[in-house]
């Protein structure tokens, strides 16, 4: 199982990578209604109409959590949004296999916690790894996260290295 906040799944919904993950993953994807009304919020985007199109179909599933006083202090103490602490705590809750954030606060917490977690970059090289898509397919989706994401150039040399682009 992994539990998406609203950075990475918007990011991938942004870059046409959302259906080919969703396709591609065995296990469950579950988000919590702070992530749904944040995802969705903009209700005519591509990527909002996408979402919620997968949530009907029950491809994405929708959550709540249990322990609101987590939340609270997970925002409080790393700094992060209710979505990313409700992410958070929803992965803690369910024993998820994984957190996936775009979110640097939240990647922190994540670490702190020891909670295992992935971003919309280590989707696209996992996803390329597996052959899932194609190199160019790639090459143009990793060029759409880095206008879209808010990422470091490091993590872009890194990921261009990793599919062999540079």
């Amino acid at each position: 199982m992994v539990v998406f906040d609203s950075s990475t799944l918007i990011l991938l919904a942004k870059v046409e990578l959302l259906d080919s993950f969703l396709d591609g993953y065995k296990g469950k994807v579950l988000i919590p209604r702070e992530v749904e009304a944040e995802s969705c919020r903009k209700k005519k985007s591509y990527d909002a109409l996408l979402i919620q199109k997968r949530i009907q179909e029950k491809k994405i599933r929708v959550a709540g959590v249990k322990k609101g006083g987590l939340c609270n202090k997970l925002m409080q103490d790393f700094r992060i949004g209710r979505g990313e602490a409700e992410a958070l705590v929803l992965a803690l809750e369910k024993k998820a296999k994984l957190v996936a954030t775009d979110d640097k606060h939240t990647i922190k917490a994540c670490r702190l916690l020891k909670v295992p977690f992935t971003s919309a970059i280590a989707i696209l090289v996992g996803m390329t790894d597996r052959g899932m898509i194609d190199i160019e397919s790639a090459k143009t989706r990793l060029e759409a996260l880095t206008k879209y994401g808010r990422y470091s150039k490091q993590i872009i040399k890194m990921a261009k290295e990793r599919l062999k682009l540079e």
